[in-house]
């Protein structure tokens, strides 16, 4: 497991969601010819975040990239008809129509969901190139999608040492980086 999406996944429960890491979406062959590549292994969302009162669920993608450049607006601006890249669910809207349409069928399958289970589209990131917040937030909004740029992020995990005591290390190192000396 990813320790960056472990600090997500606590963020997203303090929100009052209930949380799933690594969920594999079960397309069939049928399914993986329509999107374009018949060969394409099961799509990983990182987290799965529902929220029992809203009947909604977050597919959500967490990408620290903290020691590289970041996430890149151009990369997110790519439209793609077959899916390539890292970021697949937002460059290729038959992916991604595709993948939704199935997931929702898989909780559906397994107890975790019902057909009226709105499913949006989000994305964590411990790092953005440029600093393009602003602009990534704008094309997120568009779109109907979730966006926490690293400025949300550190304000949530601020907030965690606020909370009370929970042995779950981001709330601890919450705790001890906001103690007052």
């Amino acid at each position: 497991m990813d320790y960056f999406e472990n600090v997500i996944k606590t963020l997203l429960e303090g929100e009052g969601y209930w949380v799933r890491q690594s969920f594999k979406v079960n397309l069939t062959k049928e399914e993986k010819r329509e999107v374009g590549k018949h060969s394409i292994p099961r799509p990983e969302i990182d987290l799965l975040a529902y929220k029992p009162n809203e009947n909604r669920l977050l597919a959500f993608e967490a990408k620290s990239f903290l020691d590289s450049p970041g996430v890149r607006l151009s990369c997110l601006n790519e439209i793609h008809e077959i899916p390539e890249g890292k970021y697949k669910l937002f460059t290729c809207e038959n992916y991604r129509k595709i993948v939704f349409k199935r997931l929702k069928q898989d909780l559906i399958d397994c107890g975790m969901g019902n057909s009226s289970t709105e499913i949006v589209l989000g994305l964590a990131a411990g790092k953005v190139y440029q600093s393009k917040n602003s602009e990534i937030k704008e094309l997120f909004s568009r779109n109907g999608w979730l966006f926490w740029s690293p400025e949300d992020i550190r304000s949530k995990v601020i907030d965690l040492a606020k909370r009370g005591y929970e042995n779950e290390p981001a709330i601890i190192t919450a705790k001890i980086l906001m103690r007052q000396p």
